[in-house]
């Protein structure tokens, strides 16, 4: 579309922010509201097609819904001069991988509290019943004063109705990004979005993703059966137990991960503010579905620690308790009143019969006179 044209005789278009495969984004003018807003167009030949018109009205509807600081409110969407479109709230900076590119990887300093923001909208949207499915960080936007924000709500879900053919390889979400489960043309779950947060987190610290591949069928693969390069070998200074968390969060099983993205962000919330202490956590694991579960077993990692539903990054101090001093021993031994009671009724007993005895003995040997 033309900049500086209205979109459905309301949105004025302004200028191009960027392009993809999938649709144009622009940063807009809504003169009714008298504000500035994005608006992601989509291509027409996804526009076009039925079933991807009703599920993205139904998905757009449902993250319409959201509102949280860490993700990016829907305004509008609709469907005008034969094309789809999202206006959403308009946020001045740039998305996480332009970041990336300019700044290479990130200090653990500057990555927790990105990814902790992050954790924070997904998870959000997942007690929403809402799963992403395309966590990435190009749907990242970070402001200049480093408040993040999560976009594109249900867009891979809706790209999910379109048929192989139409669709361009295109299988919920990135191949870069998506879970094993995902890679193997599953459905997703919140543990699937959990995986993705892993992958973004991994390419944050280290500056690039834990698998790359020329070929999405090859990045697909290495999903399913590769294990990553501990990311301590790229960086050997980052924390063990980051790497430990890293590690567990990129299990190949869903219920190896965290469920939700509120357990990891709690999780490096707290390795956040107790970097100098341990990971003690511990996670119950959830029932699986079958149908989430790899048909090909991975190769084993070694399990990190367990989770707990609520994740407790060093057990509480155990306080000894004050030493006591030793009994001593009391100079008088105790009394035994009930012995000495004994004692004197027996005298008593035996003194009373010295009268008895006398007189038998007098009986029969009389005094002489």
């Amino acid at each position: 579309m033309e900049q500086e044209t209205l979109l459905n005789g309301r949105y004025q278009l302004l200028e191009q922010l960027g392009a993809g495969g999938m649709a144009e984004v622009y940063r807009a003018r809504d003169p009714v509201l008298d504000r500035i807003v994005a608006i992601k167009v989509l291509r027409q030949d996804y526009s076009n097609n039925p079933d991807f018109q009703d599920n993205f009205r139904m998905e757009a509807r449902s993250a319409a819904n959201l509102s949280h600081p860490n993700i990016v409110t829907v305004h509008d969407f609709g469907f005008a001069d034969d094309l789809l479109y999202i206006v959403m709230e308009y946020l001045p900076g740039k998305d996480l991988k332009q970041l990336i590119r300019e700044r290479g990887r990130f200090t653990v300093e500057a990555a927790i509290p990105l990814m902790t923001q992050a954790c924070a909208g997904v998870g959000y949207a997942h007690r929403a019943g809402l799963v992403h499915c395309d966590v990435k960080p190009h749907n990242m936007l970070v402001s200049k004063d480093g408040r993040l924000k999560v976009t594109d709500f249900g867009i891979a879900r809706a790209l999910a109705t379109i048929s192989i053919g139409e669709r361009a390889n295109v299988v919920w979400g990135s191949p870069l990004y998506f879970a094993p489960e995902q890679a193997a043309g599953e459905a997703p779950s919140p543990a699937s979005d959990v995986y993705s947060l892993g992958v973004v987190m991994y390419e944050l610290l280290s500056g690039t993703p834990p698998f790359t591949a020329s070929t999405p069928d090859e990045l697909a693969r290495l999903h399913i059966f590769a294990v990553p390069i501990p990311i301590r070998e790229y960086i050997p200074e980052i924390p063990s137990a980051l790497e430990e968390i890293i590690m567990k969060v990129l299990s190949k099983e869903p219920a190896a991960r965290y469920r939700t993205a509120d357990q990891l962000g709690r999780v490096l919330l707290k390795f956040g503010t107790q970097r100098d202490e341990p990971v003690h956590v511990s996670f119950p694991p959830s029932p699986v579905a079958p149908e989430t579960v790899n048909k090909i077993p991975p190769k084993e990692i070694p399990p990190p620690p367990r989770f707990e539903p609520t994740p407790v990054y060093s057990p509480p101090t155990q306080v000894a308790a004050p030493p006591t001093a030793p009994e001593v021993e009391s100079a008088s031994p105790e009394i035994d009143w009930i012995t000495v009671g004994l004692a004197l009724l027996a005298l008593i007993s035996v003194g009373g019969l010295v009268p008895f005895w006398m007189m038998v003995y007098f009986a029969y040997f009389p005094p002489v006179r």
